[in-house]
């Protein structure tokens, strides 16, 4: 069983919760960033499941959504050596998320950065992998991101290895879509050279099979380059296989052959001869192969008729364990050299320069730039601060300008021969428009450009929505002026904002006391999280600039805004009020049948009771009660003329845990005892009052305040005797009576 990572808050799923009525949440097997990875339990059919999840603010995006279930309708595919799906479904909460079955055991890049592994070993792992190839490409299916990843050693048994993750996977029926466009996708070390072009088709996961096989042997990623052009010139080379034993360095030769017509011509095709390998212990009656020629590639000094000549004419090579009139690769001398990590690209990234390099090699011989068709741009400035240019540029002035441009926009610096020169941009002022475009750019905080001829795809993170807003009208502007489509989709942030962060604007926005938010229970907001305020304001126009200023500071999250409107005079009490809580509490009762009232809604006739309840543990503290009528006065309840007691202990009684004290009576209990203190709705006077009980360590007065008072007369008294006395507030609550015809 895989080893679980360490739960945190924020995650999606935690241990022990339900899907469906059917999955039970093991724990995280790994994060992403669109999403994570849970092992589940099927309580059903008792069976361990894997569950892939989005992130909320992926789940409402159509592009993963159409990666989710694309990967979903793999399940069609049946076949011990392929990942089973089973379902695609959504939380209440939004997250959607793939079922698929749980794969224990390491995966072919765990097991080579452990162990070497034998040839035979390897050639059972190429069976197995090219049975599962079968498979998906009878349902027009290619992988695309065939790599040591996701390809897992079920139990660490080669004879059960199995393919996963064809999150990128291209279908190849007529008319189909491909999930993430017809641009690259997968890793450059594993992907075929068709591939850096956006052409991926079968043959195109026999050459990552073929590089895998070898990368696994070796123990070693294979060396493909760091700049754009490096990895291009690099896929027009056969793959290094010197010092790799028989029937395997014909194998990987033949799968990996930089020409796709020089591969197998199917996935079945390799696996009969693989299993005849097997079967005859790796020998062949294949005889001597030659590669087919490739041209190299030549700058225009270099380039002669000799030596066109000399590239036309096809090294001797000698390969073992290939079959008949199968073309292999020539073979390189092992330069033993370390290879580095592979790099995952996502679809579209810097595969414009790559296309651009191929012109550019091909345009020069004749001494002339070539003509780029579509004419690209790309430019990305990641959230660590890096970023990166490919594409297109018609002068080394221009590359220049835009380099320049770039590097003012985003403060890094990259190299203006990034960018491959080439005939056919859109227009002759192009490239000022889009170094212009660059420097719009300026105010986000992460971005990823694309241009394609006058057409492009903007997707950034601004730092607040006023940024986002500016920027885009900016954009739109720039669009119209330079008769580009752009498609813009800009986030706006902050990334990260906690309740910490909202209450200062909470508090400068509120007209009636204090107001509060809720909305996630870790700490912090994440995007798309939905935030609700509640509490009173004095208007609905409070209400309204409450929604509008706090729309500039949540950014791209959910906002809800759940206020009651009071009248002035309970606003102004209610501004005094210190921001406390605590133990206390008010209930109200009807004074006729002594039920609790949840509504605090009473009508004509009505008697409302009002009962003020503490833990029974609290002994020490002053207790103060007023009411804030809807005429304009302020009504003492505690203390009066006929009980002049404030301290805590001496009131009410205990009833186990809490300690009740009424307050305000019903009318048949005044009847009783004329010291007790009632009130009730009569006709004509309507509206909302508000019972307001505070306890503290001290009185807050040094002498009881008169019967009634103004409303003004009591907020100021009141703000001056908790001004600096706040830490000595135990607790405080308010209820509002509602009193209707």
């Amino acid at each position: 069983m895989a080893t679980l990572k360490e739960p945190q808050p924020h995650d999606v799923f935690q241990a022990g919760q339900i899907l469906n009525n059917t999955y039970e949440i093991k724990g995280l097997l790994g994060r992403g960033g669109t999403g994570e990875v849970y092992l589940a339990h099927h309580q059903i059919v008792e069976r361990e499941m894997a569950i892939k999840v989005l992130n909320s603010i992926f789940s409402g995006n159509d592009d993963y959504l159409e990666l989710m279930k694309r990967e979903e309708q793999m399940r069609m595919i049946i076949n011990d050596a392929v990942v089973r799906y089973n379902e695609c479904s959504r939380t209440a909460e939004g997250h959607v998320y793939l079922v698929m079955d749980y794969i224990d055991g390491p995966s072919l890049n765990d097991v080579m950065a452990d162990r070497q592994l034998d040839v035979g070993d390897l050639m059972i792992v190429a069976q197995r992998v090219l049975e599962g190839l079968v498979a998906t490409h009878a349902q027009g299916v290619v992988h695309r991101d065939l790599s040591p990843d996701n390809i897992i050693l079920r139990k660490g048994d080669p004879g059960r290895a199995t393919i996963i993750d064809f999150g990128i996977a291209k279908d190849t029926s007529a008319g189909a879509r491909t999930i993430v466009g017809n641009d690259f996708a997968g890793k450059y070390e594993y992907a075929a050279p068709e591939q850096l072009e956006g052409t991926a088709t079968d043959r195109s996961d026999l050459y990552a099979l073929g590089a895998s096989l070898l990368a696994a042997l070796r123990q070693q990623v294979p060396e493909v380059g760091r700049s754009p052009m490096e990895i291009w010139r690099t896929k027009q080379e056969p793959l290094d296989v010197s010092g790799v034993p028989a029937p395997l360095d014909g194998l990987i030769s033949w799968l990996s052959a930089p020409e796709s017509g020089a591969r197998p011509t199917s996935a079945a095709e390799a696996l009969a001869h693989v299993r005849n390998l097997l079967e005859t212990g790796g020998e062949t009656d294949s005889p001597t192969v030659v590669p087919t020629p490739r041209r190299e590639a030549a700058t225009p000094s270099s380039v002669t008729p000799q030596a066109e000549a000399r590239a036309s004419t096809p090294p001797p090579a000698h390969v073992t364990g290939v079959p008949k009139s199968k073309p292999a690769a020539k073979d390189k001398a092992d330069d033993g050299k370390k290879r580095s990590p592979a790099v995952p690209i996502a679809a579209g990234l810097a595969i414009a320069v790559l296309i651009g390099a191929g012109l550019w090699l091909s345009g020069l011989v004749g001494g002339r730039l070539p003509i780029a068709a579509p004419y690209r741009f790309e430019a990305v400035l990641g959230a660590q601060g890096n970023g990166s240019l490919a594409g297109n540029a018609p002068s080394e002035e221009a590359a220049n300008v835009l380099a320049n441009a770039f590097n003012r926009s985003t403060g890094v610096s990259v190299a203006p021969d990034a960018l491959a020169l080439a005939r056919g941009a859109p227009s002759e002022n192009w490239a000022a428009r889009v170094g212009d475009l660059l420097r719009l750019l300026a105010p986000l905080e992460t971005f990823s450009l694309a241009l394609s001829d006058s057409a492009g795809q903007l997707e950034g993170f601004a730092p607040n929505t006023t940024v986002r807003n500016e920027t885009e009208r900016r954009l739109e502007a720039w669009a119209n002026a330079a008769s580009v489509a752009l498609a813009v989709d800009v986030v706006a942030g902050p990334l990260v904002l906690t309740p910490q962060d909202l209450q200062p604007t909470l508090d400068a926005l509120s007209t009636c006391g204090r107001l509060f938010q809720s909305g996630n229970d870790s700490g912090a907001y994440a995007l798309g999280d939905t935030i609700t305020i509640t509490g009173d304001v004095a208007s609905d126009r409070d209400a309204e600039a409450l929604r509008n200023g706090l729309a500039q500071t949540v950014g791209d999250r959910n906002l809800q805004v759940n206020t009651t409107t009071l009248n002035d005079d309970l606003c102004a009490i209610r501004a005094v009020l210190p921001p406390v809580t605590g133990d206390v509490v008010i209930r109200l009762y009807s004074g006729e049948t002594g039920e609790r009232s949840t509504t605090g809604v009473f009508r004509t006739g009505q008697n409302p009771v009002v009962d003020v309840e503490v833990p029974a543990t609290m002994t020490e503290g002053w207790l103060w009660v007023l009411v804030v009528d809807n005429t304009g006065k302020v009504f003492h309840i505690l203390p009066n003329a006929y009980n002049e007691e404030q301290r805590i202990g001496e009131l009410g009684e205990v009833d186990g845990d809490v300690r009740r004290i009424r307050v305000l009576w019903s009318v048949p209990e005044v009847q009783e005892d004329a010291t007790r203190l009632a009130v009730q709705v009569t006709e004509g006077d309507y509206g909302k009052s508000e019972v307001i009980a505070v306890l503290s360590e001290n009185p807050l007065f040094d002498m009881r305040r008169p019967r009634d008072e103004s409303v003004p007369s009591v907020a100021e008294a009141l703000g001056e005797a908790v001004e600096g006395r706040e830490d000595e507030i135990l607790g405080l609550a308010a209820r509002i009576i509602d009193a209707r015809p």
